[in-house]
């Protein structure tokens, strides 16, 4: 078989788990997580963990509401049961290490490997890695959602003295990003639901520029100074915000600007800093 036909082999195969984990209705849930699970153990002998929202205790479920970790991904025993532990998100590593990568990593207890260097990911605690992940080793594919919802997807090796995890990684990093996304993505707008943030919401630049300033700290008699307008046109714009988004107060607004996005790193550059230092003396 020539080189071509290897490839239109492989990209059948490649179309094909593609369709298995489309979820288009609820319906799907259950094919598509069976789907994932299937392609996980084919590709490197992986059983799957996923939570479409690292900060709710609601797990997965299927349509019948079935707990798709238990009843598909194999997490059965009661010790193994990972989902039933509200305190998991804050504490593992993993979900922490989520907070801080968007990229796929790999981990164990002597450290997280990423594509990219990251160093926020050195001061996560890794002392108690096996007894929080329940594997010795895991790749994790994080998913960041609109509206600043944080989902993961984990893959450890159903033989459970892997610890190394290096060319699994290199080998299978992104096609288990791209499924990992592609059934996580489908379940998330299948099951969400958010009525709380207004429809076609548009800020000006000067309310994000004015929320952005709110949101490192700083007063409105500071923003004035900053960017050479009054209190009044500064509250203005913030309440204008505000009244776009549904906010009762500033910080709701400045959470739902967040959540869409508005916001970004919400850092301030360091000449900046001098400047309103040496304005405020």
């Amino acid at each position: 078989m020539g080189s071509a036909s290897l490839y239109d082999v492989a990209a059948r195969g490649f179309h094909t788990n593609c369709d298995r984990i489309t979820i288009t209705t609820k319906a799907d849930i259950r094919g598509a997580a069976e789907a994932l699970r299937d392609i996980a153990k084919e590709l490197g002998n992986f059983r799957v963990a996923a939570c479409a929202n690292i900060a709710s205790k609601q797990p997965m479920e299927d349509a019948d509401g079935n707990v798709l970790a238990s009843e598909v991904f194999g997490w059965a025993t009661s010790k193994d049961q990972w989902w039933q532990k509200p305190q998991l998100a804050l504490t593992s590593p993993l979900p922490i290490a989520c907070r801080y990568e968007s990229e796929p990593f790999w981990a164990n207890t002597d450290g997280i490997r990423t594509r990219a260097i990251n160093p926020l990911l050195d001061s996560i605690d890794l002392t108690h890695f096996g007894e929080m992940v329940n594997a010795p080793a895991v790749i994790v594919v994080p998913i960041h959602l609109p509206f600043g919802q944080i989902a993961a997807v984990s893959f450890s090796p159903i033989n459970n003295r892997r610890d190394d995890l290096s060319e699994e990684f290199e080998e299978y990093s992104e096609a288990l990003e791209y499924y990992a996304r592609k059934f996580i993505n489908g379940y998330s707008r299948v099951t969400s639901h958010r009525p709380w943030i207004p429809k076609n919401c548009r800020l000006t630049k000067r309310e994000v520029e004015c929320l952005r300033w709110a949101a490192v700290g700083k007063t409105d008699v500071e923003t004035a100074m900053i960017i050479g307008r009054s209190c009044a046109t500064i509250r203005f714009h913030i309440h204008n915000a505000a009244t776009k988004l549904g906010a009762v107060n500033r910080s709701q607004t400045l959470f739902k600007a967040t959540q869409l996005g508005y916001m970004g790193s919400v850092a301030v550059h360091e000449s900046t800093r001098d400047e309103l230092t040496n304005m405020t003396n």
